[in-house]
């Protein structure tokens, strides 16, 4: 049986983070026929301030696989290692924020082709309240439809 428990991310999770999002980003990317944006982690992390969120792992049978970044009212960042996708990773990450962050209405955008990601944060009770078309965060070069949620 699996053992799963989300906490506080520490510095010795950095290297389980750029593997993490490095895989998953370009999943996200090819999913919205963007993968000429894909900027690794060690640079995005800096270009969008990572670090000056809260950020909090899950850890599956003693391995760091999904992390999220947040603040008390957005959901920035949230990635699964592609290899435990579909493990329930997500949706723990996100109750975790949930349950630890009293205040609402909570925001998160999902590139609007990422129809896993609207699903499951939909599952979770978020609903679109609009669909807007900007630059993307991080990478400015490339326009992007996103559903706030």
């Amino acid at each position: 049986m699996e053992s799963m428990i989300i906490r506080e991310y520490k510095p010795q999770d950095l290297g389980n983070l750029v593997d993490i999002h490095d895989n998953a980003r370009k999943v996200e990317l090819q999913i919205a026929g963007l993968e000429g944006a894909f900027i690794p982690l060690v640079e995005a992390a800096i270009n969008e301030k990572l670090f000056d969120y809260s950020l909090c792992v899950a850890v599956l049978n003693n391995e760091v696989t999904g992390f999220s970044a947040y603040t008390e009212d957005e959901l920035a960042w949230l990635y699964i290692h592609p290899n435990h996708m579909r493990k329930g990773i997500g949706k723990a990450l996100v109750q975790y924020i949930l349950d630890n962050n009293s205040k609402r209405p909570f925001m998160v955008e999902v590139l609007n082709a990422n129809t896993p990601a609207i699903s499951l944060y939909e599952a979770m009770g978020f609903k679109t309240v609009e669909i807007v078309t900007g630059a993307m965060p991080g990478n400015e070069s490339f326009q992007v439809t996103v559903h706030r949620m």
